[in-house]
Protein backbone atom coordinates (compact mmCIF):
# COMPACT_ATOMS: atom_id res chain seq x y z
CA UNK A 1 0.00 0.00 0.00
CA UNK A 2 1.29 3.57 -0.36
CA UNK A 3 1.20 5.92 2.42
CA UNK A 4 2.22 9.30 2.95
CA UNK A 5 2.94 10.64 6.23
CA UNK A 6 2.90 14.35 6.88
CA UNK A 7 5.40 15.30 9.75
CA UNK A 8 8.64 13.40 10.42
CA UNK A 9 8.79 14.62 14.03
CA UNK A 10 8.54 11.39 17.04
CA UNK A 11 5.10 9.79 15.87
CA UNK A 12 5.36 10.51 12.04
CA UNK A 13 8.98 8.72 11.89
CA UNK A 14 7.86 5.84 14.26
CA UNK A 15 4.46 5.65 12.38
CA UNK A 16 6.51 5.44 9.06
CA UNK A 17 9.33 3.88 9.72
CA UNK A 18 6.91 1.04 11.21
CA UNK A 19 4.33 0.83 8.21
CA UNK A 20 7.53 0.64 5.16
CA UNK A 21 8.58 -2.15 7.53
CA UNK A 22 5.64 -4.18 6.89
CA UNK A 23 6.39 -4.04 2.98
CA UNK A 24 4.41 -0.85 2.32
CA UNK A 25 5.40 1.93 0.32
CA UNK A 26 6.25 5.04 2.74
CA UNK A 27 6.70 9.07 2.27
CA UNK A 28 7.57 11.19 4.97
CA UNK A 29 7.28 14.42 4.51
CA UNK A 30 8.20 17.52 6.12
CA UNK A 31 8.73 21.27 5.40
CA UNK A 32 12.57 21.39 7.26
CA UNK A 33 14.63 20.61 4.48
CA UNK A 34 17.84 20.24 6.78
CA UNK A 35 15.81 17.47 8.59
CA UNK A 36 15.00 15.67 5.32
CA UNK A 37 18.51 15.68 4.53
CA UNK A 38 19.30 14.33 7.86
CA UNK A 39 16.91 11.45 7.69
CA UNK A 40 17.71 10.66 4.13
CA UNK A 41 21.19 9.99 5.45
CA UNK A 42 20.31 7.40 7.73
CA UNK A 43 20.48 9.79 10.75
CA UNK A 44 17.82 10.16 12.92
CA UNK A 45 16.81 13.47 15.23
CA UNK A 46 15.55 11.63 18.07
CA UNK A 47 16.68 8.88 20.10
CA UNK A 48 14.04 5.81 20.39
CA UNK A 49 15.24 1.81 20.78
CA UNK A 50 15.24 0.03 17.59
CA UNK A 51 13.77 2.70 15.45
CA UNK A 52 17.50 3.07 13.95
CA UNK A 53 17.37 0.05 12.59
CA UNK A 54 14.21 -0.46 10.92
CA UNK A 55 14.70 3.31 9.26
CA UNK A 56 18.02 2.10 7.93
CA UNK A 57 16.65 -1.63 6.39
CA UNK A 58 14.09 0.17 4.88
CA UNK A 59 15.98 2.93 3.39
CA UNK A 60 18.19 0.55 1.88
CA UNK A 61 15.77 -1.65 0.76
CA UNK A 62 13.69 1.63 -0.85
CA UNK A 63 10.54 1.47 0.54
CA UNK A 64 10.92 4.38 2.69
CA UNK A 65 11.76 7.86 1.57
CA UNK A 66 12.13 11.47 2.93
CA UNK A 67 10.62 14.48 0.96
CA UNK A 68 9.86 18.00 1.21
CA UNK A 69 7.23 17.82 -1.75
CA UNK A 70 4.05 17.90 0.30
CA UNK A 71 2.15 18.20 -2.84
CA UNK A 72 4.15 15.48 -4.67
CA UNK A 73 3.55 13.00 -2.04
CA UNK A 74 0.12 13.36 -1.48
CA UNK A 75 -0.79 12.18 -4.92
CA UNK A 76 1.35 9.76 -4.88
CA UNK A 77 -0.35 7.88 -2.11
CA UNK A 78 -4.18 6.80 -0.84
CA UNK A 79 -3.46 7.03 3.07
CA UNK A 80 -2.27 10.61 3.94
CA UNK A 81 -1.26 10.61 7.54
CA UNK A 82 -1.29 14.08 9.20
CA UNK A 83 1.60 14.08 12.16
CA UNK A 84 2.11 17.37 12.71
CA UNK A 85 2.59 18.61 16.43
CA UNK A 86 -0.37 20.14 18.01
CA UNK A 87 1.66 22.60 20.70
CA UNK A 88 -0.36 23.99 23.84
CA UNK A 89 -1.13 27.56 24.08
CA UNK A 90 -1.54 29.73 26.56
CA UNK A 91 -4.84 28.65 27.99
CA UNK A 92 -3.44 24.91 27.80
CA UNK A 93 -5.57 24.22 24.63
CA UNK A 94 -4.09 22.48 21.59
CA UNK A 95 -3.13 24.44 18.52
CA UNK A 96 -4.27 22.47 15.29
CA UNK A 97 -3.09 25.20 13.71
CA UNK A 98 -0.62 22.96 11.76
CA UNK A 99 -3.43 20.18 11.11
CA UNK A 100 -5.35 22.82 9.01
CA UNK A 101 -2.45 24.05 7.29
CA UNK A 102 -1.43 20.05 6.21
CA UNK A 103 -5.17 19.94 5.24
CA UNK A 104 -5.27 22.96 3.16
CA UNK A 105 -2.08 21.59 1.56
CA UNK A 106 -3.87 18.46 0.83
CA UNK A 107 -7.06 20.06 -0.22
CA UNK A 108 -5.01 21.70 -2.92
CA UNK A 109 -3.08 18.46 -4.33
CA UNK A 110 -4.89 15.60 -4.30
CA UNK A 111 -6.34 14.31 -7.94
CA UNK A 112 -8.53 11.34 -6.68
CA UNK A 113 -9.84 9.70 -3.71
CA UNK A 114 -7.67 9.65 -0.74
CA UNK A 115 -7.93 9.13 3.11
CA UNK A 116 -6.84 11.63 5.10
CA UNK A 117 -6.27 10.56 8.81
CA UNK A 118 -5.33 12.47 11.71
CA UNK A 119 -2.62 10.80 13.62
CA UNK A 120 -1.68 14.18 16.06
CA UNK A 121 -3.13 13.77 19.62
CA UNK A 122 -6.17 16.45 18.44
CA UNK A 123 -9.31 18.37 20.11
CA UNK A 124 -12.48 16.55 19.34
CA UNK A 125 -14.30 17.85 16.39
CA UNK A 126 -10.47 18.70 14.23
CA UNK A 127 -11.47 16.05 11.57
CA UNK A 128 -14.23 17.96 11.30
CA UNK A 129 -12.72 21.21 10.81
CA UNK A 130 -10.02 19.06 8.28
CA UNK A 131 -12.54 18.16 6.68
CA UNK A 132 -14.19 21.50 6.18
CA UNK A 133 -10.81 23.05 5.56
CA UNK A 134 -10.23 20.53 2.35
CA UNK A 135 -13.48 21.50 0.77
CA UNK A 136 -12.83 25.13 1.04
CA UNK A 137 -9.17 24.70 -1.10
CA UNK A 138 -11.23 21.89 -3.45
CA UNK A 139 -13.76 24.90 -4.23
CA UNK A 140 -11.01 27.75 -4.20
CA UNK A 141 -9.77 25.10 -7.19
CA UNK A 142 -12.56 24.60 -8.83
CA UNK A 143 -11.86 20.60 -8.31
CA UNK A 144 -14.44 18.07 -6.99
CA UNK A 145 -13.36 14.60 -5.93
CA UNK A 146 -14.53 12.43 -2.85
CA UNK A 147 -12.57 11.68 0.08
CA UNK A 148 -13.06 10.18 3.08
CA UNK A 149 -11.07 11.56 7.17
CA UNK A 150 -10.63 9.39 9.35
CA UNK A 151 -9.25 9.72 13.01
CA UNK A 152 -6.63 7.33 14.32
CA UNK A 153 -5.01 8.13 17.53
CA UNK A 154 -1.14 7.37 18.68
CA UNK A 155 -0.86 5.20 21.30
CA UNK A 156 2.80 4.82 21.24
CA UNK A 157 4.85 5.14 24.84
CA UNK A 158 7.82 6.51 24.24
CA UNK A 159 11.09 4.42 24.84
CA UNK A 160 8.68 1.37 23.56
CA UNK A 161 7.25 3.41 20.64
CA UNK A 162 8.59 0.66 17.89
CA UNK A 163 7.43 -1.91 19.97
CA UNK A 164 4.18 -0.74 20.90
CA UNK A 165 3.59 0.27 16.58
CA UNK A 166 4.61 -3.41 15.66
CA UNK A 167 2.41 -4.93 18.72
CA UNK A 168 -0.27 -2.72 19.44
CA UNK A 169 -2.89 -3.39 22.74
CA UNK A 170 -5.18 -1.70 20.13
CA UNK A 171 -5.97 0.49 17.19
CA UNK A 172 -8.71 2.93 17.47
CA UNK A 173 -9.88 4.16 13.82
CA UNK A 174 -12.57 7.01 13.76
CA UNK A 175 -15.10 6.65 10.83
CA UNK A 176 -18.26 7.26 9.29
CA UNK A 177 -17.38 5.84 5.80
CA UNK A 178 -17.29 1.30 5.09
CA UNK A 179 -14.82 2.00 2.88
CA UNK A 180 -12.44 3.90 4.91
CA UNK A 181 -12.90 1.41 7.81
CA UNK A 182 -12.00 -1.92 5.42
CA UNK A 183 -8.72 0.15 3.92
CA UNK A 184 -7.94 0.79 7.59
CA UNK A 185 -8.77 -2.24 8.49
CA UNK A 186 -6.81 -3.81 5.50
CA UNK A 187 -3.56 -1.63 6.23
CA UNK A 188 -3.65 -2.57 10.18
CA UNK A 189 -4.33 -6.27 9.80
CA UNK A 190 -0.39 -7.57 9.63
CA UNK A 191 -0.09 -5.81 13.02
CA UNK A 192 -2.89 -7.49 14.53
CA UNK A 193 -3.11 -11.23 12.69
CA UNK A 194 -3.25 -12.77 15.92
CA UNK A 195 -6.13 -10.83 17.46
CA UNK A 196 -8.02 -8.73 15.29
CA UNK A 197 -10.12 -7.55 18.18
CA UNK A 198 -7.71 -5.06 18.69
CA UNK A 199 -8.59 -3.12 16.04
CA UNK A 200 -11.84 -0.93 17.35
CA UNK A 201 -14.16 0.73 14.98
CA UNK A 202 -15.90 4.06 16.21
CA UNK A 203 -17.35 7.41 15.58
CA UNK A 204 -14.91 9.82 15.11
CA UNK A 205 -15.67 12.18 18.08
CA UNK A 206 -15.30 9.05 20.50
CA UNK A 207 -11.90 8.30 18.91
CA UNK A 208 -10.64 11.72 19.41
CA UNK A 209 -11.25 11.25 22.62
CA UNK A 210 -10.27 8.72 23.42
CA UNK A 211 -6.44 9.35 22.99
CA UNK A 212 -7.22 12.24 25.57
CA UNK A 213 -9.04 10.10 28.32
CA UNK A 214 -6.57 7.41 27.86
CA UNK A 215 -3.39 9.42 28.77
CA UNK A 216 -5.55 11.89 31.31
CA UNK A 217 -6.84 8.25 32.78
CA UNK A 218 -3.04 7.20 33.42
CA UNK A 219 -2.20 11.15 34.76
CA UNK A 220 -4.61 10.19 37.38
CA UNK A 221 -3.40 7.15 38.59
CA UNK A 222 0.27 9.08 38.39
CA UNK A 223 -0.80 12.25 40.83
CA UNK A 224 -3.11 9.85 43.11
CA UNK A 225 -0.31 7.73 43.92
CA UNK A 226 2.01 11.05 44.81
CA UNK A 227 -1.02 12.16 46.82
CA UNK A 228 -0.54 8.93 48.86
CA UNK A 229 2.96 8.54 48.89
CA UNK A 230 2.87 11.88 50.84
CA UNK A 231 0.56 10.91 53.18
CA UNK A 232 2.82 7.74 53.98
CA UNK A 233 5.56 9.47 54.70
CA UNK A 234 3.20 11.89 57.09
CA UNK A 235 2.11 8.90 59.02
CA UNK A 236 5.19 6.11 58.70
CA UNK A 237 3.43 3.97 55.69
CA UNK A 238 5.30 2.65 53.52
CA UNK A 239 3.96 3.68 49.81
CA UNK A 240 5.25 0.21 48.06
CA UNK A 241 3.33 -1.93 50.25
CA UNK A 242 0.53 0.12 49.94
CA UNK A 243 0.85 0.12 45.96
CA UNK A 244 1.28 -3.61 46.29
CA UNK A 245 -2.06 -4.06 48.33
CA UNK A 246 -4.21 -1.88 46.36
CA UNK A 247 -2.68 -3.03 42.73
CA UNK A 248 -3.85 -6.47 43.85
CA UNK A 249 -7.05 -5.87 43.28
CA UNK A 250 -8.14 -7.17 39.72
CA UNK A 251 -10.17 -3.51 39.47
CA UNK A 252 -7.25 -1.45 40.22
CA UNK A 253 -4.24 -3.47 38.74
CA UNK A 254 -0.70 -3.03 39.57
CA UNK A 255 0.18 -0.56 36.49
CA UNK A 256 0.97 2.98 36.71
CA UNK A 257 0.71 2.95 40.35
CA UNK A 258 4.71 3.76 41.08
CA UNK A 259 5.05 7.39 43.33
CA UNK A 260 7.49 9.32 41.75
CA UNK A 261 9.17 13.07 41.20
CA UNK A 262 6.12 13.68 38.74
CA UNK A 263 5.31 12.72 35.17
CA UNK A 264 6.31 15.16 31.95
CA UNK A 265 7.21 14.50 28.48
CA UNK A 266 5.48 15.61 25.17
CA UNK A 267 1.81 13.88 25.93
CA UNK A 268 0.50 13.76 29.68
CA UNK A 269 0.80 17.51 30.72
CA UNK A 270 -0.43 18.64 27.34
CA UNK A 271 -3.25 16.10 26.91
CA UNK A 272 -4.58 16.95 30.42
CA UNK A 273 -4.62 20.78 29.88
CA UNK A 274 -6.64 20.23 26.93
CA UNK A 275 -8.38 18.13 28.15
CA UNK A 276 -9.24 20.61 30.82
CA UNK A 277 -9.80 23.56 28.58
CA UNK A 278 -11.96 21.66 26.33
CA UNK A 279 -14.34 20.96 29.15
CA UNK A 280 -14.33 24.80 30.23
CA UNK A 281 -15.29 25.34 26.63
CA UNK A 282 -18.48 23.15 27.36
CA UNK A 283 -19.26 24.60 30.06
CA UNK A 284 -17.70 21.48 32.40
CA UNK A 285 -15.44 22.06 34.78
CA UNK A 286 -13.14 18.97 35.21
CA UNK A 287 -12.28 18.79 38.35
CA UNK A 288 -10.56 16.11 39.08
CA UNK A 289 -7.82 16.85 36.02
CA UNK A 290 -7.58 20.16 37.08
CA UNK A 291 -6.36 18.59 40.86
CA UNK A 292 -4.16 16.24 38.58
CA UNK A 293 -2.15 18.87 36.81
CA UNK A 294 -2.05 20.70 40.45
CA UNK A 295 -0.70 17.75 42.05
CA UNK A 296 1.89 16.46 39.35
CA UNK A 297 3.41 20.79 39.25
CA UNK A 298 3.74 20.40 43.22
CA UNK A 299 4.81 16.91 43.23
CA UNK A 300 8.30 18.29 40.72
CA UNK A 301 9.21 20.97 43.93
CA UNK A 302 8.64 18.10 46.54
CA UNK A 303 12.25 16.81 46.48
CA UNK A 304 13.56 20.08 46.76
CA UNK A 305 11.42 20.58 49.69
CA UNK A 306 12.91 17.22 50.87
CA UNK A 307 16.40 18.47 50.71
CA UNK A 308 15.92 21.68 52.08
CA UNK A 309 14.17 20.36 55.13
CA UNK A 310 17.10 17.59 55.20
CA UNK A 311 19.60 20.09 55.47
CA UNK A 312 17.67 22.55 57.92
CA UNK A 313 18.00 25.60 55.43
CA UNK A 314 16.92 27.13 52.13
CA UNK A 315 19.39 28.10 51.20
CA UNK A 316 21.92 25.36 49.77
CA UNK A 317 24.76 28.09 48.82
CA UNK A 318 27.92 25.75 49.06
CA UNK A 319 26.08 22.35 48.54
CA UNK A 320 26.74 20.87 45.54
CA UNK A 321 23.87 17.59 44.14
CA UNK A 322 24.95 14.68 41.64
CA UNK A 323 21.56 14.39 39.30
CA UNK A 324 21.24 11.08 37.86
CA UNK A 325 18.58 11.27 34.64
CA UNK A 326 17.52 14.26 32.41
CA UNK A 327 14.59 12.92 30.15
CA UNK A 328 11.62 13.09 31.65
CA UNK A 329 11.44 8.66 31.53
CA UNK A 330 14.14 6.47 30.37
CA UNK A 331 14.33 5.15 26.72
CA UNK A 332 14.38 8.30 24.92
CA UNK A 333 15.91 11.86 24.47
CA UNK A 334 12.97 13.55 25.30
CA UNK A 335 13.39 16.38 28.03
CA UNK A 336 9.79 18.32 27.57
CA UNK A 337 8.20 19.10 30.52
CA UNK A 338 10.65 16.70 32.53
CA UNK A 339 10.89 16.61 36.31
CA UNK A 340 14.40 17.34 36.30
CA UNK A 341 13.80 20.77 34.95
CA UNK A 342 12.24 21.72 37.57
CA UNK A 343 13.84 20.33 40.60
CA UNK A 344 17.63 21.12 38.95
CA UNK A 345 16.00 25.16 39.04
CA UNK A 346 14.97 25.09 42.13
CA UNK A 347 17.99 23.95 43.54
CA UNK A 348 19.71 26.57 41.42
CA UNK A 349 17.77 29.04 42.48
CA UNK A 350 18.42 28.01 46.56
CA UNK A 351 22.26 28.80 45.85
CA UNK A 352 23.31 25.25 45.06
CA UNK A 353 25.26 23.70 42.04
CA UNK A 354 24.58 20.63 40.53
CA UNK A 355 26.43 18.36 38.42
CA UNK A 356 24.21 15.90 36.02
CA UNK A 357 24.03 12.88 34.15
CA UNK A 358 22.04 11.67 31.78
CA UNK A 359 23.00 8.50 29.01
CA UNK A 360 21.00 10.28 26.16
CA UNK A 361 19.49 13.38 27.07
CA UNK A 362 22.42 15.60 28.39
CA UNK A 363 22.39 17.51 24.21
CA UNK A 364 18.68 17.61 24.37
CA UNK A 365 18.67 18.92 28.33
CA UNK A 366 21.16 21.65 27.81
CA UNK A 367 19.38 22.87 24.49
CA UNK A 368 16.05 22.90 25.99
CA UNK A 369 17.25 24.93 29.14
CA UNK A 370 19.66 27.54 29.86
CA UNK A 371 20.59 26.44 33.10
CA UNK A 372 24.21 27.07 34.58
CA UNK A 373 25.06 23.51 35.46
CA UNK A 374 27.70 21.23 34.81
CA UNK A 375 27.30 17.92 32.30
CA UNK A 376 29.18 14.91 32.95
CA UNK A 377 30.13 12.12 30.45
CA UNK A 378 30.17 9.34 33.22
CA UNK A 379 27.94 8.46 36.08
CA UNK A 380 30.38 8.10 38.61
CA UNK A 381 32.56 10.92 37.51
CA UNK A 382 29.29 13.06 37.91
CA UNK A 383 29.26 12.20 41.69
CA UNK A 384 32.65 13.65 41.98
CA UNK A 385 32.50 15.94 45.62
CA UNK A 386 28.91 16.07 45.79
CA UNK A 387 27.28 16.38 49.09
CA UNK A 388 24.43 13.82 47.59
CA UNK A 389 23.20 11.95 44.70
CA UNK A 390 19.69 13.13 43.24
CA UNK A 391 18.36 9.82 40.80
CA UNK A 392 15.54 11.56 38.99
CA UNK A 393 14.98 9.59 36.19
CA UNK A 394 15.14 5.90 36.24
CA UNK A 395 17.43 4.54 33.79
CA UNK A 396 18.44 0.48 34.05
CA UNK A 397 21.83 1.30 34.48
CA UNK A 398 21.49 3.47 37.67
CA UNK A 399 19.57 0.00 39.19
CA UNK A 400 22.38 -1.69 40.56
CA UNK A 401 25.51 0.96 40.60
CA UNK A 402 28.78 0.12 42.58
CA UNK A 403 27.55 1.53 45.85
CA UNK A 404 30.97 1.90 47.01
CA UNK A 405 32.21 3.15 44.56
CA UNK A 406 29.33 5.74 44.83
CA UNK A 407 30.10 6.07 48.61
CA UNK A 408 33.60 6.85 47.48
CA UNK A 409 33.09 9.26 44.84
CA UNK A 410 30.46 11.85 47.45
CA UNK A 411 31.80 14.23 49.71
CA UNK A 412 28.87 12.30 51.92
CA UNK A 413 27.10 9.15 51.79
CA UNK A 414 23.48 10.78 51.00
CA UNK A 415 20.61 9.79 48.51
CA UNK A 416 17.63 11.10 47.57
CA UNK A 417 16.30 8.62 45.32
CA UNK A 418 12.68 10.60 43.30
CA UNK A 419 12.13 6.73 41.60
CA UNK A 420 11.93 4.28 44.65
CA UNK A 421 14.95 2.27 42.91
CA UNK A 422 16.17 1.04 45.74
CA UNK A 423 15.31 -1.15 49.00
CA UNK A 424 16.27 1.19 51.91
CA UNK A 425 17.80 -1.72 54.15
CA UNK A 426 20.20 -2.64 51.16
CA UNK A 427 21.35 0.99 50.72
CA UNK A 428 21.60 1.67 54.41
CA UNK A 429 23.73 -1.26 54.72
CA UNK A 430 26.34 -0.05 52.52
CA UNK A 431 26.80 3.32 54.09
CA UNK A 432 24.26 5.25 52.87
CA UNK A 433 21.62 7.71 54.00
CA UNK A 434 18.55 7.42 52.37
CA UNK A 435 15.24 9.65 51.47
CA UNK A 436 12.85 8.32 48.69
CA UNK A 437 9.38 9.28 47.54
CA UNK A 438 6.42 7.47 50.42
CA UNK A 439 8.89 5.60 52.70
CA UNK A 440 10.49 6.71 55.52
CA UNK A 441 14.24 8.32 55.41
CA UNK A 442 16.92 5.90 56.87
CA UNK A 443 20.20 6.58 58.13
CA UNK A 444 23.25 5.44 57.26
CA UNK A 445 24.89 2.24 59.95
CA UNK A 446 27.76 3.24 61.57
CA UNK A 447 30.28 0.69 60.55
CA UNK A 448 28.45 0.07 57.49
CA UNK A 449 30.18 -2.70 54.95
CA UNK A 450 31.14 -0.86 51.42
CA UNK A 451 30.12 -4.51 49.78
CA UNK A 452 28.95 -3.08 46.11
Amino acid sequence: MKITIIGTGYVGLVTGACFAHMGNQVRCVDIDQEKIDILNRGELPIYEPGLKEIVDSNLAEGRLSFTTDTAEAVRASEFIFIAVGTPMVENGSADVQHVLDVARIIGGAIDDYRIIITKSTVPVGTAKKVRITIDEALRARGFKTHFDVVANPEFLKEGKAVADFLNPDRIVIGTESQHARERLQALYDPFCRTDESRILIMDIPSAELTKYAANAMLATRISFMNEIAAVCEATGADVNQVRIGIGSDDRIGRRFLFPGVGYGGSCFPKDVRALIQTGEELGIRLNILISVDQVNNAQKLRMVIKIKDFYGNSNLAGKTFAVWGLSFKPGTDDVRETPAAVIIDGLLQAGAKIQAYDPIAADSFQQAYSLPIEYSDDMYQCLENADALLLVTEWHHFRRPDFARVKAALSSPVIFDGRNQYEPSYVRERGFTYLSVGRQPVLAEPHSSLIG
